[in-house]
């Protein structure tokens, strides 16, 4: 996976960041650990500019989440349950535990978008109860875009001050990231197989 997002970022540039940060919001696998730090670390090489990057990815991001707000947007809380109801096993979710997020969220609000983008897995899936909750979009977009840039700014920083010393980085990393996805599918197994409704 290393070498894969290596070569779309050098390949495409800005774009390939951006693109790169949006899939991650909607295949969590990709992980923005490894997209931004690499991404920092060909700003030290001159590849690439570090404000330009942050940016990209911090768009990426952002157009990411929006996926997910406009989908919990459009099912609602009702129709959710309806289908955590009947495919929850699939879903791994039950009416009750989307009852337990739509909680939690409407005690949190934006400070749960914010500080939601900085979370692995949660970052994407914080998007739907605020879509859920019709959070106004203005506010939605300022919470999570300044997560967001918090986010993509520290790991580009982290690659760009590496410079030289991160291909030592690359050797735990990859494993890392690769390990990352087939844990995702391992729990993923585990919940379908021990799913009960309640």
């Amino acid at each position: 996976m290393f070498d894969w997002i290596l070569s779309v970022i050098e390949g495409w540039g800005y774009p390939g960041v951006f693109a790169l940060m949006l899939l991650e919001n909607v295949f969590p696998p990709i992980p923005s650990e490894v997209i931004m730090p690499l991404a920092g670390y060909l700003t030290a090489t001159g590849a690439l500019s570090f404000i330009p990057t942050v940016l990209a990815g911090t768009a990426g991001s952002v157009v990411g989440t929006l996926l997910w707000f406009w989908l919990g947007r459009a099912l609602g809380s009702e129709r959710l349950k309806r289908w955590a109801a009947r495919y929850g096993r699939w879903m791994t979710v039950s009416p009750s535990d989307i009852e337990t997020a739509e909680g939690w969220f409407r005690r949190h609000g934006g400070a749960a978008v914010f500080l939601g983008r900085m979370v692995p897995a949660v970052r994407t899936l914080i998007s739907v109860p605020a879509g859920i909750a019709r959070m106004p979009m203005r506010k939605f977009l300022a919470y999570t875009i300044a997560g967001s840039l918090l986010w993509t700014l520290l790991l580009a920083g982290a690659g760009l001050l590496l410079e030289n010393q991160y291909h030592r980085v690359a050797d735990v990393i990859d494993p890392i990231s690769s390990f990352v996805v087939v844990a995702v599918i391992a729990i993923y197994l585990y919940r379908v197989v021990t799913w009960k409704p309640h």
